[in-house]
C-alpha cells in the first residue's frame, strides 16, 4: 500500500483522490476523537477553558481541573495517585526515570514501548514474551536478593497479545520488584472499564507504575502516570514535570462529563469484536480476539485487493523500514454493522481465492 496525505480528519470514511473508503486502521478504538456528542461538549469547554493551556503545572495560577482529573482517574484505576502531562511518550519517560533508580537489574519485555525503555537499556528483541517472562523467573531464582525492575506494554497491538504480570508477584516473594506498564493500548479496551489495568497488577509486594498515552480509545491529547503517592510526588516535582506544558483542560473537563459516552462507546466496540471475530472464525489467514479490536493477515497482496473493495487496513513494515509488512484490520466504535458485515464478506470471497 502506498502512502497517502489528507487534508481532513479522520473516522469512519476517509476521502482518497475523490473515492470513499471505509477506515480500519488508526488507534481510535472507541471513536472519541469523532464522536458527535463528544465534540459538541468539547466545542464548549474550549469557550470556556481556551484551545490551550501552557503554563507550568507550578505556576502561581493553577488549574484546578489538572487535579481534579488526576484524582478521578487515579481512584476509578485503582491508584492511590495520578500525574497528567501533555502526551504518553513525556509520561512515559517521567515514569521510567522515576522508577530506574537504584535497580541492580532492568529486564525488558520484548515489545516494551520505546518510552518506556531507560536510556541505554534495550528490549528483548530475540525473545516473544513468553519466552522473556521464563528467562525473567529463571533469572530470578538463581540471583540472590536484589532490587529488580521489569518494563512491558499491557498489549502488544502487532501481535495481538494482551499480557498477563501475574507472575510478577511470584518473583517478588524473594526480590524487591518494580513493575512498569505502558497501557497506551489498554486504557478504554483492556482492564477496568476504561481506566486500564493498574488495578489488575496492584499488590503489596510490587511497586506498580501504570504510564501510557489517552489520545488513542480515550481520545485526549495527554498521557499518565498512576502509582502509589509518594512515587508521583516525586515525579511532579522534577524540572521534566514542572516545565511541561500539562494537557489539553478543555480536553480533560470533556472527559469528565462525558464518562456516560466512554460507557456507550466501550460497548459498541465489544459488540463490532464479537460480530467480527464470529464472521472470520473460518479464516485462517486471519489473526485475533474476540476482546480486542486489533485483527492480523498475513496475506499482502490482500492489502491492495482490500483497497480496491474500497477497504483502508493499516499495513507497514515493522519495526524498520526493512522488516516484513504488518498488516491490521482494527475496529472502531464508529463502525456500523454494515461496515462488519461488509468487511467480513470480502475478507471471506479473499479466503476462498487464497
Amino acid at each position: 500500500m502506498k502512502n497517502y496525505y489528507l487534508n481532513t480528519g479522520i473516522g469512519r470514511m476517509i476521502e482518497i483522490e475523490g473515492k470513499e473508503y471505509l477506515y480500519f486502521s488508526g488507534t481510535s478504538y472507541l471513536g472519541i476523537a469523532q464522536d458527535v456528542d463528544f465534540l459538541d461538549v468539547l466545542a464548549n469547554n474550549i469557550f470556556e477553558w481556551g484551545a490551550n493551556f501552557g503554563q507550568s503545572r507550578n505556576n502561581n495560577i493553577r488549574l484546578e481541573i489538572f487535579d481534579e482529573f488526576e484524582e478521578f482517574f487515579a481512584f476509578n484505576a485503582g491508584a492511590t495517585s495520578a500525574a497528567v502531562l501533555s502526551s504518553g511518550y513525556l509520561a512515559g519517560i517521567a515514569a521510567w526515570k522515576n522508577i530506574s533508580q537504584a535497580k541492580d537489574q532492568i529486564w525488558i519485555a520484548p515489545d516494551a514501548h520505546s518510552a518506556i525503555i531507560p536510556d541505554g537499556y534495550s528490549s528483548s528483541k530475540q525473545l516473544d514474551f513468553i519466552q522473556w517472562k521464563k528467562d525473567c523467573q529463571q533469572r530470578a531464582e538463581k540471583l540472590s536478593p536484589q532490587k529488580i525492575l521489569l518494563i512491558g506494554n499491557a498489549v502488544d497491538p502487532l501481535n495481538i497479545q494482551i499480557h498477563d504480570y501475574n507472575w510478577v508477584k511470584e518473583i517478588a516473594q524473594k526480590h524487591e520488584v518494580s513493575l512498569l506498564i505502558d497501557d497506551s493500548h489498554a486504557f478504554g479496551v483492556v482492564g477496568k472499564e476504561i481506566f486500564g489495568t493498574y488495578s489488575m497488577w496492584n499488590d503489596p509486594k510490587v511497586n506498580l507504575m501504570v504510564t501510557g498515552s489517552l489520545g488513542k480509545a480515550l481520545g485526549l491529547p495527554a498521557g499518565i502516570i498512576l502509582s502509589e503517592e509518594d512515587q508521583i510526588k516525586k515525579i511532579k516535582s522534577t524540572p521534566l514535570f514542572g516545565g511541561a506544558s500539562p494537557g489539553s483542560p478543555a480536553h480533560l473537563q470533556t472527559f469528565l462529563e462525558m464518562q456516560h459516552r466512554y460507557e456507550e462507546t466501550q460497548h459498541l466496540l465489544e459488540k463490532n469484536c464479537v460480530l467480527f471475530k464470529e464472521g472470520i472464525q473460518n479464516i485462517s489467514q486471519l489473526h485475533g480476539r474476540s476482546d480486542y479490536p486489533v485483527f492480523r493477515f498475513h496475506p499482502n497482496e490482500w492489502v491492495d485487493q482490500l483497497e480496491s473493495s474500497g477497504i483502508i487496513c493499516s499495513s507497514f513494515p515493522y519495526p524498520t523500514a526493512e522488516s516484513p509488512q504488518v498488516n491490521r484490520l482494527i475496529l472502531s466504535a464508529y463502525h456500523e454493522k454494515s461496515d462488519i458485515e461488509y468487511l467480513i464478506d470480502i475478507l471471506q470471497d479473499l479466503a476462498k481465492q487464497s
